[in-house]
């Protein structure tokens, strides 16, 4: 008898710890769901926070090319209609065959035009008038590159914390010798002309990767979860 109850407790012993062990996966995969589904939300929230950045950019660009042109007195048309890509100014075009590669690219780009923005807002300020319009609107612009490149950044290290960012394979970015007055207006709307492309492209990136890498977590989460 004492054998049969001893049998008994075990077995209840038994049926109890099967239970909590259930209801510790139950919880552990809950929990694995929330932290999946918090990524996610982040994933999307980051994104549409630097688009949001990046369209402000668009506008406030356009309205910076007409500014410029405005300040550059009569013949301000022909400083804009260089075609081609002076060397030494990034290539508005983004590159890299996966997500993490273009989004570097992304950033390398934002990166390699603030010496030029330093370098146009110097050679205006002894063009322009302290009182000058074109100065207050290039340093707003170069300032929000700035704070855009800042949440690129952020967001590649939340997508690929594992993977360094890598440095720009040219090197550090080249700016154009002494120049004189006609030469640095040229240089001013070159700079602000394939900027403004830049940052249509990377609006243009960004709702894409929004629709491949925050909604991939989604259907990645469905799978496993």
């Amino acid at each position: 008898m004492n054998g049969h109850v001893k049998s008994m407790h075990f077995q209840q012993f038994m049926e109890a710890a099967a239970t909590l062990l259930s209801l510790l996966l139950v919880m552990a995969v809950d929990s694995t769901r929330t932290v999946a589904a918090s990524r996610t939300q982040q994933c999307g929230n980051t994104l549409q926070q630097t688009l949001k950045l990046t369209r402000l950019i668009q506008k406030e660009s356009v309205d910076l090319i007409k500014t410029y042109k405005t300040s550059q007195g009569e013949i301000s048309d022909l400083f804009c209609k260089v075609s081609g890509i002076p060397d030494g100014i990034p290539d508005p075009n983004i590159s890299g065959l996966d997500p993490s590669e273009r989004i570097a690219s992304i950033s390398i780009h934002l990166q390699d035009f603030i010496p030029h923005f330093k370098r146009v807002y110097e050679q205006q300020t002894d063009l322009q008038s302290p009182t000058s319009p074109l100065l207050a609107e290039i340093f707003v612009v170069s300032a929000r590159s700035k704070n855009l490149a800042a949440l690129i950044n952020s967001f590649y290290q939340s997508l690929f914390p594992n993977l360094p960012l890598p440095e720009p394979a040219g090197g550090p970015t080249t700016l154009p010798p002494p120049q004189n007055v006609f030469q640095q207006k040229v240089y001013g709307c070159v700079v602000l002309k394939i900027y403004k492309e830049l940052v249509s492209n990377i609006s243009r990136e960004l709702r894409t990767l929004k629709n491949k890498v925050c909604r991939r977590r989604i259907q990645m989460n469905a799978l496993f979860f």
